[in-house]
């Protein structure tokens, strides 16, 4: 078994890989001149799920890959996790995301001057509300992540090829985007949300705005609350 820094470099890696791929598809989708611009919201959840694969396949040979604060809280509030690993682990995915949102930044460096709308900008590194109603946004990150959690615990206890486990997680990842995520663009993932917004607060982006922390905790914690939410279903189960 790898040592707690392995592992945690792990989640750095897997979560850097995860939101470069992620963020990179938004990117592509939304920026002014961007070959892929206009492709859409299946674009970008199949863009999403694909990242979380390669993710979890760049991390899962030095670790658990979990990618996902949330994941981490949830799977130690069940006893599956330890404690003590929980803040390494969850600063780790929180630096890997940051890492992540400025490498977008860097590969699509040309296309925010040619941007002008500061929303959609955000929009790259950010998730936020089709229609802003922090309660409903709320449950609606609470639901995903509580499905998020609930389809995780219940491949630990299918017999998959340990191969095939990331096309799992990548396909669940997909229809919860697909199903749940129209309504705040499904962070399901405090990491995936707070480390590239941190990017985009500090990077010199052209054209953009404010980076919308008014908004931010429900990103946080909707996941957090929604995660344990799953886990703790998922245990009742016989």
């Amino acid at each position: 078994m790898n040592s707690m820094w392995t592992q945690a470099l792990g989640e750095l890696v897997g979560t850097f890989i995860l939101v470069l791929l992620g963020d990179g598809v938004v990117a592509g989708v939304s920026l002014n001149k961007s070959k892929a611009q206009g492709a859409g919201w299946i674009a970008i959840t199949m863009g999403w799920g694909l990242a979380v694969t390669l993710g979890v396949y760049s991390a899962a040979f030095m670790g658990p890959a979990h990618l996902n604060p949330a994941v981490t809280l949830a799977f130690a509030a069940i006893g599956r996790f330890p404690w003590a690993w929980v803040a390494p682990f969850i600063i780790a995915q929180l630096i890997g995301g940051f890492l992540g949102g400025v490498v977008v930044w860097l590969q699509y460096y040309p296309h925010w001057a040619a941007t002008d709308d500061p929303a959609t900008t955000l929009g790259v590194f950010a998730t936020g509300p089709a229609i802003r109603s922090y309660f409903a946004n709320f449950i609606s990150e609470f639901i995903g992540t509580a499905v998020l959690i609930f389809g995780l615990l219940a491949f630990s206890r299918g017999k998959w090829t340990d191969g095939l486990n990331p096309i799992g997680v990548g396909i669940l990842i997909t229809s919860i985007g697909l199903s749940l995520g129209g309504t705040t663009g499904y962070a399901i993932n405090p990491a995936r949300d707070l480390g590239p917004r941190l990017a985009h607060a500090f990077l010199p982006i052209a054209n953009k705005g404010d980076s919308d922390w008014a908004y931010s905790w429900v990103p946080i914690v909707g996941p957090f609350l929604g995660g344990i939410a799953g886990a703790l279903l998922f245990v009742l189960l016989p």
